[in-house]
């Protein structure tokens, strides 16, 4: 009797203000793997990007391990995306598809195929992302300030 093999997907991210475009990704990746794993960025690595995440990492990841596409949640430490796929024997590494056909996921691209593993890249959710809910939130917050004088 032939063993059957595990599809493992990987993918990453921050999370912070948990959208319908992360469950979206998270969504279809589970949709092409039999385990989704899923990368947290602590806030160590989020400052280190030059950003600040306005929910806890205890929090984000919590979130995510909650979602029913997710399997496991993982810290993400670094931004080794290869030795992490490695590490948890992904086949699979998904992304969105901002960084297609860019000159350094064109290298990662072969460098994940060398280990036999592929990139899959998914469409953002049009219109949606945490940078533009944070600054919606904040042109609120400002509006009810000014009707609260």
């Amino acid at each position: 009797m032939e063993k059957s093999t595990i599809i493992i997907g990987y993918t990453t991210g921050v999370y912070d203000l948990f959208h319908i475009g992360h469950l979206n990704l998270l969504k279809n990746a589970k949709g092409m793997c039999d385990k989704l794993i899923v990368g947290v960025t602590v806030d160590e690595l989020v400052q280190y990007k030059g950003k600040k995440s306005m929910i806890p990492f205890e929090d984000r990841i919590e979130i995510v391990r909650s979602c029913k596409y997710v399997d496991a949640a993982v810290p993400q430490h670094d931004m080794d995306k290869l030795a992490a796929c490695k590490k948890l024997g992904a086949t699979y590494l998904f992304v969105g598809d901002d960084w297609y056909g860019t000159e350094k996921w064109i290298n990662y691209e072969k460098e994940f195929a060398e280990e036999g593993i592929q990139i899959i890249y998914f469409p953002y959710t049009k219109g949606v992302s945490s940078t533009k809910i944070s600054e919606a939130l904040n042109a609120v917050r400002s509006d009810n300030l000014k009707d609260v004088k």
